[in-house]
């Protein structure tokens, strides 16, 4: 059996993975707040402490069985609050870096501690973004956050070569895709987002991918017998 374990997997090209996979008779988990899916597991990714004791105790109990291989996706973010740093409440600011750093960081290290010892083949992926090598203003916490996980896995691919039944760790950018978030940011105003234009462009001149199509992508990489730690793979140039 084949194992992927997922965050962010209700909406978008999180769900379009979940059902890839589950219709290619992988065992499949999903962790997010609305928890859509038959193995959906309900989590506040806001609460790192609380999304830590979810991840821990499911992990622990998957980490019983057998794989013949192991994917761990971190698929979760938010934009939100898409505006200027110094117009931030606290609490929006704290709840974005909770999501999008701190519960993604968890996530990925409660995977490894758990299926460390399983000595298949293990993908640790973050699923990232261009802003994480582009500033956008308004997208300051979105883009750091971005560009903070692309070196983290970086860093852990160099851990796990020391190691004797190592993760493969890598990020992959998988492009324009037509998404509720594509959405967000189109109704943005300009203020907080001055960029907002260029996305309505990109939406009038059909750049953007339907997930499902992205999806594929991602599984058709992920699916390649020798992949580089550390590096981060385009869905553009897998797709024609």
């Amino acid at each position: 059996m084949k194992l992927i374990i997922l965050s962010g997997g209700s909406r978008g090209l999180g769900s379009e993975l979940y059902k890839l996979y589950e219709k290619s008779s992988w065992v499949v988990y999903e962790f997010s707040r609305s928890a859509p899916h038959r193995n959906s597991i309900q989590v506040d990714l806001s609460d790192p402490d609380a999304a830590h004791a979810v991840f821990l105790r499911q992990f622990a109990e998957l980490a019983q069985h057998d794989w013949d291989e192991i994917q761990i996706l971190g698929n979760a973010a938010t934009l939100h609050p898409m505006q200027p740093l110094a117009r931030m409440q606290p609490h929006d600011l704290v709840a974005n870096t909770h999501v999008n750093i701190a519960s993604a960081l968890l996530f990925l290290a409660a995977a490894v501690n758990a299926f460390q010892g399983h000595a298949c083949r293990k993908l640790l992926v973050n699923i990232s973004s261009g802003a994480a090598t582009k500033g956008y203003a308004g997208w300051s916490l979105y883009c750091g956050a971005k560009a903070a996980l692309e070196n983290v896995i970086r860093s852990v691919a160099l851990e796990q070569q020391q190691l004797p039944h190592p993760f493969t760790a890598l990020s992959i950018n998988p492009g324009l895709i037509d998404t509720d978030m594509q959405a967000a940011i189109r109704a943005t105003s300009a203020d907080n987002f001055p960029d907002v234009q260029k996305f309505h462009k990109r939406q009038a001149d059909g750049l953007l991918r339907p997930p499902a199509q992205v999806a594929a992508a991602v599984a058709h990489i992920l699916s390649q017998p020798e992949l580089a730690p550390g590096e981060v793979y385009k869905v553009d140039e897998f797709i024609g």
